[in-house]
């Protein structure tokens, strides 16, 4: 028989940063108050699921997302470096409308395709490939949630669905703490599905690509 195990991929919640950086791998960038609000209503959405483990990148907005998850299921949090968010040489900047004509950003934008500016799509395919196949054994027919970063997921989600790697960032399907989710037929890619548990939150702004 056909053994079926779901990896479900969930991105972190609002960020406090009120001065607008990119802040990629920096430490100390928490939850605001309704990021915990949104990690909660992750949680509350996969009630009544068969969540078996859960892993999470090291960074502290999504080990705080993970927090109701592993109260609700009663699990340990297993960190891992390969669900982190991609690096990013414009990590630290205040970026806005203005920052298309500053030096500095535009001799970053010379090949939208690998991308110039960060870590290599096809480098952060490749990782997340790795603990995603990883995770699918440690949950073997059941479920696991992975939590981690906006970049990460839509490329996974990319690569599962076969379209190329390279897009336009604003276009991205993965909103603060929504839900990519991967069934597998044995080690076989089935089906991709999405879903945004706290979608009744999430305000007018667009978020940062990459946050």
């Amino acid at each position: 028989m056909t053994t079926t195990t779901v990896v479900h991929l969930l991105r972190h919640g609002e960020v406090y940063n009120p001065e607008k950086v990119l802040y990629g791998r920096l430490p100390d960038y928490h939850l605001s108050d309704q990021g915990q609000r949104m990690a909660e209503m992750a949680a509350d959405w996969f009630e009544g699921h068969d969540i078996a483990a859960l892993y999470s990148s090291p960074l502290d907005r999504t080990q705080e997302t993970a927090v109701p998850l592993q109260k609700a299921f009663d699990l340990p949090v297993t960190l891992d470096d390969r669900l982190i968010e991609a690096a990013n040489k414009f990590e630290g900047m205040a970026l806005s409308s203005k920052s298309a004509r500053d030096p500095q950003v535009l001799r970053r934008l010379y090949n939208p395709f690998r991308p110039s500016w960060g870590e290599p799509y096809q480098d952060i395919v490749n990782r997340m490939v790795e603990v995603i196949k990883v995770v699918r054994r440690a949950a073997w027919g059941r479920e696991a949630v992975c939590v981690s970063h906006q970049l990460p997921i839509w490329m996974s989600r990319r690569a599962a669905e076969g379209r190329r790697l390279w897009h336009r960032p604003d276009l991205r399907e993965c909103n603060l703490a929504s839900v990519t989710s991967l069934t597998f037929a044995d080690q076989r890619l089935a089906s991709v599905s999405y879903a945004e548990p706290a979608a009744v939150l999430y305000g007018d702004g667009p978020s940062l690509p990459g946050a």
